[in-house]
């Protein structure tokens, strides 16, 4: 995997104002960009989260349809979830497949990392492919306010989903999707 190029911090000259939610912190600044200009931004600071893209020994993907409030509708995604403070990526994973799918994976394979929204968050996603899976006869409670049903697809009818429109994809479904399909071989 090709590494990352090094972080090139701005310097924050006023912290002008925030707001904490849930998961995320909302601040206004006044910035120095790396290339010495000044300005005011507004990011999502985001504690990062996991995903995983779970394949069952018969070769079927593990897919959730779950709402989404801010977009209004059900979405296609795979299993994720936001870190917990010092939390490691893998370990916030096994945890979120347990609650979310239902399931434990004894085989990970990481797949690298995306920033879905560099223009106003600092989210980091790392992506993880999760095999020879074991279905709990109890999942653990997952959050309360999930509203999610587990589907099993073959990788034709995802590429099928992914390609024709017919359900809401996210973009870290789809690209953590890619890059499984180059692990697995399939491209």
């Amino acid at each position: 995997m090709v590494p990352l190029p090094p972080l090139e911090h701005s310097k924050v000259i006023e912290r002008q104002k925030f707001l904490n939610a849930r998961k995320i912190r909302f601040e206004i600044n006044k910035v120095q960009l790396p290339i010495g200009l000044e300005g005011t931004f507004g990011v999502i600071r985001h504690p990062g989260a996991s995903l995983a893209v779970p394949i069952t020994n018969e070769g079927k993907v593990l897919i959730l349809r779950q709402y989404r409030f801010a977009v209004a509708r059900r979405m296609l995604e795979f299993p994720a979830g936001t870190l917990e403070p010092g939390e490691d990526p893998l370990t916030s994973m096994k945890r979120e497949l347990a609650e979310e799918a239902g399931c434990l994976a004894k085989r990970w394979d990481y797949l690298g990392e995306m920033v879905p929204c560099p223009g106003y968050s600092d989210e980091v996603i790392h992506l993880f492919l999760a095999r020879d899976l074991e279905i709990l006869a109890e999942p653990p409670a997952g959050d309360e306010d999930e509203d999610l049903e587990v589907l099993q697809m073959s990788k034709k009818e995802l590429d099928h989903n992914l390609s024709s429109g017919n359900e809401s994809l996210d973009g870290k479904t789809i690209t953590a999707w890619y890059r499984a399909r180059q692990e697995l071989g399939d491209f």
